[in-house]
């Protein structure tokens, strides 16, 4: 029971909040009423040791069936002829799942696309934009003769493309299963026949993420992003690796500070060679 600051409309009294009610502890008025429980969905027993939660995991578009399927669980307390019965039980239940040629290939794919988000440390949301993506792909016919793992990849690139994350493709493959060629070949394929809404990747998007890989000071970062857009303005982005822009732009920013970094360390930082890092690099002094 705790004393509110207001005061009754009706006396000024103090207010008290009794229960679900607050009231007027000089006169007796009701001023609010909340009958909401706010409390959990379920009831502890002391002799249940299981999970008290009566209701299951949030649904979600990352896996193949929504979340909705049951699972059959284990348990150390299953022994001998109990247990290997269980356990053919669990395998023929995983089969029964899944009913189709699509159904596996969605199972598969999802797998790998939550596998790549969490090994770059991405969004929920982009994981579940990306299966939606997949199964956009799957209902245009866009997977004969490419490779899942492809897809799967460009998936998470595409989407990181339109919600501007910044992730180069060579980023991807490292976690990914799939090489360039593939990915590339895959994305092609999904911005092609979906028609993404993606447009030039701006160099100062990679620009902080670059910066902070390099332990660089804020005004070395804050001068680099001025220099991506002198160079835009003077026309030397078009073309170009936008993650070699910005490492060029990076290392010039270094250089007028005094801030010691090699080119091949921008370069790395960027996943380019050092001689595309150069390149960008004597444009912008001449």
């Amino acid at each position: 029971m705790s004393t509110t600051t207001s005061g009754c409309p009706e006396c000024d009294g103090a207010l008290k909040q009794d229960g679900c009610e607050t009231v007027c502890s000089h006169c007796g008025l009701v001023v609010g009423e909340d009958s909401i429980d706010r409390g959990p969905e379920w009831r502890n027993f002391e002799d249940d040791d299981t999970d008290s939660a009566r209701t299951g995991a949030p649904l979600t578009r990352s896996r193949h069936d929504r979340g909705l399927s049951t699972e059959i669980g284990r348990s150390t307390r299953l022994k001998g002829r109990k247990r290997r019965q269980m356990a053919r039980l669990r395998r023929q239940h995983r089969r029964a799942q899944v009913s189709s040629k699509r159904e596996r290939n969605q199972v598969y794919a999802f797998t790998e696309i939550r596998r790549i988000v969490g090994s770059l440390g991405l969004s929920a949301a982009i994981r579940d934009r990306a299966c939606v993506l997949f199964e956009s792909a799957q209902k245009a016919d866009l997977l004969q003769g490419r490779s899942l793992e492809g897809f799967a990849a460009a998936t998470v690139y595409a989407t990181c493309r339109t919600e501007g994350v910044a992730r180069t493709v060579e980023e991807l493959c490292r976690a990914a299963r799939a090489d360039p060629d593939e990915l590339r070949a895959a994305y092609d394929a999904l911005n092609r026949e979906l028609g993404l809404p993606t447009g030039p990747i701006d160099p100062r998007e990679y620009v902080p993420r670059f910066a902070t890989a390099l332990g660089l000071p804020d005004g070395v970062r804050n001068r680099a992003e001025q220099l991506v857009d002198e160079a835009r303005e003077r026309g030397l982005i078009g073309g170009r690796n936008p993650a070699g822009v910005a490492a060029a732009c990076l290392y010039t920013a270094t250089q007028e500070r005094d801030v010691e970094l090699t080119q091949a360390d921008a370069a790395a930082a960027a996943d380019v060679t050092p001689v595309t890092l150069r390149n960008t690099y004597t444009e912008l002094q001449e």
